[in-house]
């Protein structure tokens, strides 16, 4: 490719967390990069790439997707909520909570996409059982923990939003 032919940039504008992001960017650039490099929000993280680890998961109007395979121009004009967006003011969302207090959560990394997967599971159904848990959160990978303190956080967490607005 010649050297004076410089890359396409496109205008996006995403509302995340709450607030509206525009910013000029390469058609190639995917959502998770958008959201970590163009917009510092590093709560989202890149694991394998591929969409298994399920790392890089956010809520794109209101569904649960892998942000490493969206690009960012498909999210132009879209709500975005990330890990960051779950606490309000200073105070923990219920599910971050939970997480906390039933130790589902070891190094971390995993953490941030099985909050927003859990996110949408409750949203949907305030009290799964297990085998509706394992469903949701199938597309979420943990190497450290065997996962029954992330199914015990997922339980508290339906539990304590309970009667409270799944977006509190």
């Amino acid at each position: 490719m010649p050297e004076n032919i410089a890359p396409q940039k496109l205008d996006v504008t995403i509302r995340i967390n709450g607030k509206t992001y525009a910013r000029k960017i390469e058609p190639r650039t995917l959502l998770v990069e958008f959201l970590r490099e163009a917009c510092d929000l590093t709560g989202t993280h890149v694991g394998c790439d591929t969409t298994y680890c399920g790392a890089c998961t956010v809520l794109m109007n209101n569904l649960a997707v892998k942000s490493c395979t969206v690009f960012a121009v498909q999210a132009d004009g879209a709500d975005i909520i990330t890990v960051e967006g779950l606490e309000k003011n200073g105070k923990l969302h219920p599910i971050q909570k939970a997480f906390g207090d039933s130790y589902g959560l070891q190094c971390g990394y995993c953490t941030p996409g099985l909050m927003l997967a859990t996110h949408q599971l409750l949203a949907e159904n305030p009290e799964p059982d297990e085998k509706q848990i394992r469903k949701a959160i199938a597309g979420n990978t943990c190497r450290c923990t065997g996962y029954v303190n992330v199914f015990k956080a997922i339980e508290l967490a339906g539990r304590n939003m309970k009667g409270a607005s799944v977006g509190d």
